[in-house]
């Protein structure tokens, strides 16, 4: 866990505000790096507070918005109209907001078994990854729980292992809903970029357990094998380390 630890930047601001503000200059910087290098942004999504942060500073960034492909880190397995939706809360946040349009989004299928809708969100992202072994993401943007898991890829579950396919099914989430399709570890660490960002004296603890105590929870697992990883705290979150 060392190399992990020593790896993270860690960027502490004074408040929640400048953590979002932050997130947004990384996303526009990353952007705009990303479509000079290769023509296009593949930018991965959580939901969560993270919706929050994004929705509300997103609109103010200068970038080429058509070069945009949005996917999901983890998608909870319910309809577009359920408030359990990541899309839905990005649809509402970002489009019309933005010149983001909906087919930018890489969306899930609801209507299918949560099996077969890893398999068809996978299909789906193979297809903007044509002939990769392993797609390589311009930046995912993590979340952390109150048990470090992220994604949906929660402490003891046997996904932490889990190095063949690109999105798996989970059928027995411990935070509801039960099922979901989510982003394996070697999907994750293999991105140019993985960020997390969070703020609150409620994520000290776990931010400490992982940055300063190198526990081997899930998001303690997440280190890009040739990308950089980048935590951006608020002054309460970074209070214990």
């Amino acid at each position: 866990m060392s190399r992990a630890v020593s790896k993270a930047v860690r960027k502490v601001v004074g408040s929640e505000q400048e953590v979002a503000k932050q997130l947004c200059t990384l996303v526009e910087h990353l952007s705009n790096e990303a479509i000079e290098a290769r023509g296009r942004f593949t930018l991965g999504l959580s939901g969560g507070s993270m919706t929050k942060f994004l929705c509300g500073g997103l609109p103010s960034i200068e970038t080429e918005w058509d070069k945009w492909l949005l996917f999901f880190c983890d998608e909870r397995l319910v309809g577009f109209n359920d408030d359990d939706s990541t899309y839905k809360s990005y649809a509402a946040g970002l489009i019309g907001k933005t010149p983001l349009k909906e087919e930018q989004f890489v969306k899930i299928n609801p209507d299918l078994e949560v099996e077969a809708a890893a398999q068809d969100y996978e299909a789906k992202v193979r297809a903007k990854f044509p002939d990769s072994e392993w797609p390589c993401f311009d930046l995912l943007l993590l979340g952390m729980g109150p048990d470090g898991h992220t994604a949906s890829l929660f402490p003891g579950h046997p996904l932490l292992d889990e190095k063949k396919v690109w999105i798996a099914p989970i059928s027995d989430s411990p935070k509801p809903p039960p099922c979901r399709v989510t982003m394996t570890f070697p999907v994750i660490n293999n991105a140019h970029c993985c960020a997390f960002a969070m703020a609150g004296q409620g994520k000290a603890d776990m931010v400490k357990r992982i940055l300063a105590d190198g526990e081997a929870l899930p998001s303690g697992l997440v280190q890009p094998t040739k990308g950089e990883l980048m935590w951006i705290l608020d002054e309460a979150a970074a209070s214990k380390l």
